[in-house]
């Protein structure tokens, strides 16, 4: 809140002392999800972190297999075992999941630092066809409708996504 009334303040003085009329001001809006989702580039990336979590989840399940199969061997026989023996099934069988629960986490990392690094590129090109239509209009302010909810926005703010996507080629 406090930053918006400063913000307000901001715009307001500059506005009077520069003395621009308000129609001289340009303001755009873009909805960055929809921008995206219409790159071909994103579907290639996103198929292949799919490609890639599916990998990684055919590995948990035969990880879950095979330590359910240990489960179920060490509960058939485990009257018939030694202190020892059972004792060694058990921190078999505890190390196993240890193993799993952290090749979950350490595959989930990895899941987000490969989305990071195959869409920075993308976002790259994105940001810079939306600043260069930025500067070819006139805008001073360009609001991304599609990471919130924006409040309001007026029928003179301009959707700069058609301008964008011309600029990519879509």
């Amino acid at each position: 809140m406090k930053k918006s009334i400063k913000l307000f303040l901001i715009v307001v003085v500059l506005m009077g002392g520069v003395s621009l009329k308000a129609q001289d001001l340009k303001f755009g809006h873009i909805n960055s999800r929809e921008m995206l989702l219409s790159m071909p580039e994103s579907d290639s990336a996103q198929a292949m972190i799919q490609k890639l979590a599916s990998d990684y989840e055919l590995q948990m399940e035969e990880m879950t297999v095979e330590l359910n199969n240990k489960i179920d061997n060490y509960v058939q026989s485990r009257d018939t075992y030694t202190d020892l023996i059972r004792q060694t099934k058990e921190a078999d069988i505890q190390e196993m999941q240890q193993r799993i629960g952290n090749f979950e986490q350490m595959a989930q990392q990895d899941l987000q630092t490969q989305q990071n690094e195959m869409m920075r590129p993308i976002l790259e090109k994105a940001n810079n066809a939306i600043k260069e239509v930025a500067d070819e209009n006139g805008f001073i302010y360009i609001f991304d409708t599609g990471s919130g909810n924006p409040v309001y926005w007026s029928e003179q703010s301009i959707d700069i996504l058609p301008l964008v996507k011309t600029k990519l080629g879509i």
